[in-house]
């Protein structure tokens, strides 16, 4: 809870080959830009400052690597062409203890409904709390 207000649970994609975990890591912090989905987008826009974000990296690796939090609501995203699409900062927090895999994800039945699972093309999603709180227990091991 932030200020009387239930933290909200995320999971973001993106290409190790164009910005790793480690990449994450390293920096920090990062501003998330360059989303042109507008699902995604409308995700962005929901986002606020302390909720929790899980670190998921496609292409040929397919887990979830870490733990981040939003540091800064939507903003204007100075990548667009266009009015309207957004940014928001993330922070790192934590690597996972071990990556959690696509496949893993997809054999855990409390876990089947999420957009990550139906919808693997979004790069933004939101999780609920108890699905977030599993995936992270799956890379405790």
């Amino acid at each position: 809870m932030i200020g009387g207000i239930m933290a909200q649970h995320w999971l973001v994609k993106q290409e190790p080959e164009s910005y790793s975990w480690t990449d994450f890591e390293r920096e920090g912090s990062t501003r998330w830009e360059g989303v042109r989905n507008y699902q995604a987008r409308n995700n962005l826009k929901a986002m606020k400052a302390g909720d929790r974000v899980l670190f998921y990296a496609s292409g040929e690796t397919k887990a979830v690597m870490g733990l981040a939090a939003v540091s800064r609501a939507a903003f204007p995203d100075a990548t667009a062409d266009e009015e309207g699409w957004v940014a928001v900062e993330l922070e790192a927090r934590r690597a996972l203890a071990r990556p959690v895999t696509l496949a893993e994800v997809k054999a855990a039945p409390e876990l089947a409904g999420i957009a990550l699972v139906r919808n693997s093309r979004l790069s933004v999603m939101p999780l609920g709390a108890a699905e977030f709180r599993r995936i992270v227990a799956l890379g405790a091991a």
